[in-house]
């Protein structure tokens, strides 16, 4: 059988080595692993993001703070709402501990000195620079599971071409000595 043609390892053939046999074996279970081990992987690394982000999200709370630098213009803003159209500027608000603090965080785009925003404050009462949304952090979720399934694949693969690699070499060495005593029988025949 030539290298790389797979049958049903079940199937029976005259010139099947058993090499033969262990790629084809190697291939269906190969398969089924990836099918089965690459979903679960991205769908346990986005559960994880997801819940780590939950969970910090939860720690977080809000206060009404005041603009006290100008922010930057922005040309062509989207202000969809997304954290994507924000600015960075410096604010002022009241912690609970009744002392004024100061930090740099995101603003809507247009606004301006002296007006109230709304910022994030961790649990620790540190400000939260890039709070994002609940969207945001879906979409992170769904990102990391998808590399983490894409990652699981590829090792699976990768792992299935060594396999192969080794067999193929193995494969070749048998070739070579079966030519050779083919070659020493033809040369005694010739004699």
């Amino acid at each position: 059988m030539a290298p790389g043609k797979l049958h049903p390892p079940w199937r029976r053939e005259p010139l099947r080595r058993g090499t033969d046999v262990a790629q084809s074996w190697m291939a269906l279970v190969t398969g089924l692993v990836i099918a089965v081990a690459a979903p679960v992987a991205g769908v346990t690394a986005g559960q994880a993001v997801h819940t780590a982000s939950v969970q910090q999200r939860a720690g977080w709370h809000t206060v009404t703070a005041v603009v006290t630098k100008e922010p930057p213009a922005r040309i062509g803003v989207d202000t969809g709402g997304g954290a994507g159209g924000r600015v960075h500027t410096t604010v002022r608000w009241t912690a609970p501990d009744r002392s004024v603090r100061t930090g740099d965080t995101a603003v809507a785009p247009g606004a301006r000195v002296g007006d109230r925003t709304t910022v994030w404050l961790d649990r620790h009462g540190a400000l939260v620079r890039d709070p994002g949304t609940p969207a945001d952090a879906l979409a992170v979720s769904v990102a990391a599971g998808t590399v983490a399934a894409m990652g699981t694949g590829l090792l699976l693969l990768g792992t299935d071409r060594a396999a192969v690699r080794l067999l193929n070499h193995r494969r070749s060495a048998q070739w070579e000595k079966e030519w050779a005593e083919l070659d020493a029988q033809w040369r005694r025949h010739r004699q």
